[in-house]
This record gives C-alpha cells, structure tokens and sequence, in this order.
C-alpha cells in the first residue's frame, strides 16, 4: 500500500456545532467524569508515554487536577506509571472497556463467520464498520497479506464520505440525515481521486442506492480498491457494511470485480436476514 501523504483520516475535525443545544449544560452532565477521559484522550500513537508536566499541558487542566485524575486511573488500572521514568501510559486495563463492546455486539457475533468465509474465497481483507457521526468504525478486521494498512485496526475511524463502507451506509439514510453528516464532516482531499465535493458525493449516493453497492478506488490510500455493501436490520434500518479491499497490483478489473461483488453481496443479504 502506498504511503498517504495526506492529512491522516483519523484527523478530521468535525464542523462548528455551536447552534445545538450543548448537553454539557444539562445538570446531569457529571464534569469530572469528562475530565477523567480528557486525560486519557491526550494518549496516542505520537504520545505513549508522557510525563505529569505533559499531560498538563496536553489536557489544558491545571496541576491539582491532573494529579487527582492520574491517581484515580491509576488505581483503576486504567493508566499505569513506569516506577523508574515516572511515565504515564494506557493500561491495558483500556482494552478491557473494548473487549465488553465487541463480545457483547450481536453483529460482530453473526457477521463474523461470513467474514472469514469471505476472506478464504478471496485473499482479500475483510472489514466490517459501523457508522458513527461523519466517521466509520472498524468493530471486525481480518487482514491480507497483499493488503497493508497496519495503522487500520478495529476501533479506527475513516470519514464516511469517501469510505466504500461510509458510503454504502450513507446511501440507505434519509436525505436530510445524510446532509446532516455532511455538515459535520471536514470534506478534504486525502489523494487526488477523493470525491469531497457535497454535491457529487449527494449524486453519488444516488447511484449506489441503483446499484446496491459502493465502489471505492484511491480515494483514501492510493493502490486501494474497495467495494461494500450495507447490512440491514428487520426494519430495514442500517445498522452497518461489510467491504472487501484489494491491492491494486491483484486487482484484475473484470473478474475480480464480479466475483467479488457476488460474494460480497450473498455475504450482505445473509447477515442481514440474521437480524
């Protein structure tokens, strides 16, 4: 897979939403409950392991606060401090939180079958996203040796809009929902080939509710194919997609479209009439 020279998508910021109504006035919002997750927010792959000082200043909270909050995470295993370096980092005690998530998720249970059917008929790697806000969500992930993206994991975000998933799932929501999404999308470019204009994206969502499906190519990574389809509840509601990504240099246009496209679709229809 080719290098992004891009922004990353993990990046994208969302639009000014200061017109709503802001929940945190609400005297049910509990502050110090924010505060606790806004220190474990500033931990990342640039940030793994920082110091009191840094989280300080990382966090925007003053000194006394960022103390108290380190001690209570650290008591609940949700950070943990190098005895020697006095460095902070996440606990795996984190995964714990991700782990209750996916086990308790009923599609990650009746989709996972199909995806690993999908993998062994295809050599391709198989995902399956749900849509959160303008981002998708990874909730499964089974990789290719031909497919490289080590910084894709389950529980990456990618922009909808120009996602093969986003996409196939943007295309079953109303008009108006899907405007609203927009809005809160940053719409840029990721390589020359990403479609970030509002109105061919709205024209675009047209022609995947015709054809069923979306169809992705460089717009995210360049050397990236991608097709999905979205997976419906009883009442024909989304709930999420399942994509297929190819490296260009497998990619034989004609049969590997169709065959694929098959496969993909049979798996879609068959998760969904799980539900």
């Amino acid at each position: 897979m080719s290098k992004k020279t891009s922004p990353s998508p993990t990046e994208t910021t969302l639009a000014d939403t200061s017109e709503r109504p802001d929940p945190r006035a609400s005297s049910l919002f509990v502050n110090s409950v924010e505060k606790a997750f806004q220190i474990l927010a500033v931990f990342g792959p640039q940030k793994r392991q920082l110091t009191l000082t840094q989280i300080v200043a990382h966090s925007g909270m003053d000194m006394s606060s960022v103390q108290r909050f380190t001690h209570t995470l650290l008591t609940l295993n949700l950070l943990r401090k190098d005895p020697k370096t006095k460095l902070y980092e996440l606990s795996p005690g984190i995964l714990d939180f991700a782990h209750q998530y996916i086990s308790a998720n009923d599609l990650v249970s009746r989709a996972t079958p199909f995806l690993q059917q999908l993998a062994m008929e295809t050599e391709a790697a198989i995902n399956l996203t749900i849509l959160d806000g303008p981002n998708i969500v990874y909730l499964q992930r089974i990789v290719s040796r031909y497919v490289l993206s080590p910084e894709v994991i389950v529980g990456t975000r990618l922009p909808a809009y120009c996602t093969s998933s986003g996409l196939a799932m943007l295309a079953c929501l109303p008009t108006a929902e899907v405007e609203a999404i927009l809005d809160q999308s940053n719409l840029i470019k990721y390589t020359r080939y990403t479609v970030n204009e509002r109105d061919q994206i709205l024209a675009r969502l047209e022609d995947i509710r015709e054809m069923g499906y979306a169809h992705v190519e460089d717009e995210l990574y360049l050397g990236d194919i991608a097709m999905a389809v979205a997976i419906t509840d009883a009442n024909n509601q989304v709930v999420g997609a399942i994509n297929i990504g190819v490296a260009r240099p497998q990619w034989n246009k004609g049969a590997d479209k169709e065959k694929i496209l098959s496969l993909l679709i049979a798996a879609g229809r068959a998760i969904s009439s799980r539900q």
